[in-house]
């Protein structure tokens, strides 16, 4: 059976907290520590095509993956493609937001934050396994006696981003049903910023518990059976809309419905097959907004997210 692929992402090579790795790859990069405005084009220039990824994944997990994804998209639309990451999903919504991006790979809760507050659009949804929808894993050491959350209470435990619905807002709402805040519960927390690095975090005994990603979880294991044999799985939650593919709400509608049929198409051409394997995904298919209804109600469960 094919492995699942994680999102955005999706991932690959996990190394703790690797936000100072260079990628090895031959498409423009923009590094995460600019934060400055992302250049303008020169006059004359043909302006590139920029796609934002999230940090589901480490960065050079993410570059690696998605190389051959943009480099389709490169040749399919005869111009240059930059890719461009950022250490938070608030980061890469701002740039969504300001239209310093045209397309992105986002978590589910940062598409329904930026839905909300300035019309992100959907665009397409990855299928993975023949599904369209992802889990919380609470993971924890294989050595662990824990065998729920409320097994944790005073322990460490590793939240991936303050945005993200699986590896924030999900193991939150566990610890309110048990009548308390993650800051009245556990003895310390810490976030890893991408799931792989959670995943590692637990495995290297840094953190007691953390909350993934099952897609990343699932493709990180299969490829570091070390993983498995240092994490143990001890709660999954109920299904969740897959983190989506976007737009920026400035972008022209041509470039938004030739993105689209592209990514819809890939599916049925070698070179595009070629690229979706690389990041364990069946195809790119429609999807409804309504999809990530459950991740809204999660939200209202935990309390709105800070913003900035």
């Amino acid at each position: 059976m094919k492995k699942p692929g994680p999102w955005l992402g999706l991932s690959l090579i996990l190394v703790l907290l690797v936000s100072g790795c260079a990628p090895r790859s031959d498409l423009p990069y923009v590094q995460l520590s600019n934060l400055h405005p992302l250049p303008a084009a020169a006059a004359g220039e043909v302006v590139p095509l920029r796609v934002a990824v999230a940090a589901v994944i480490s960065p050079k997990g993410t570059a690696e993956s998605y190389q051959p994804l943009l480099g389709y998209l490169s040749r399919k639309l005869d111009r240059p493609v930059e890719l461009v990451q950022r250490r938070t999903y608030a980061e890469v919504n701002d740039l969504i937001e300001r239209g310093e991006v045209d397309m992105a790979f986002v978590c589910t809760s940062a598409y329904v934050i930026g839905r909300r507050d300035f019309g992100m659009e959907l665009l397409v949804a990855p299928q993975v396994n023949g599904e369209t929808v992802y889990y919380s894993w609470l993971i924890v050491p294989a050595g662990s006696s824990a065998r729920e959350m409320a097994d944790l209470r005073g322990k460490t435990f590793a939240f991936t981003d303050p945005w993200s619905s699986t590896g924030r807002m999900y193991p939150t709402s566990l610890v309110k049903a048990l009548g308390e805040t993650p800051e009245t519960f556990f003895g310390r927390t810490l976030f890893t910023y991408s799931h792989d690095d959670a995943i590692r975090a637990v495995a290297n005994g840094v953190a007691d518990g953390a909350a993934v990603d099952s897609l990343v979880y699932q493709f990180a294991v299969a490829r570091e059976p070390w993983l498995s044999e240092q994490t143990k799985v001890i709660h999954r939650s109920p299904p969740f809309g897959i983190p989506p593919v976007v737009t920026s709400p400035h972008l022209r509608p041509q470039v938004r419905a030739n993105l689209q049929t592209i990514l819809l198409e890939m599916a049925n051409d070698p070179d595009g097959r070629r690229a979706l394997q690389a990041l364990d995904v069946d195809r790119f298919v429609l999807i409804d907004d309504t999809a990530y209804d459950s991740v809204r109600t999660l939200e209202s469960q935990v309390g709105p997210l800070v913003l900035k």
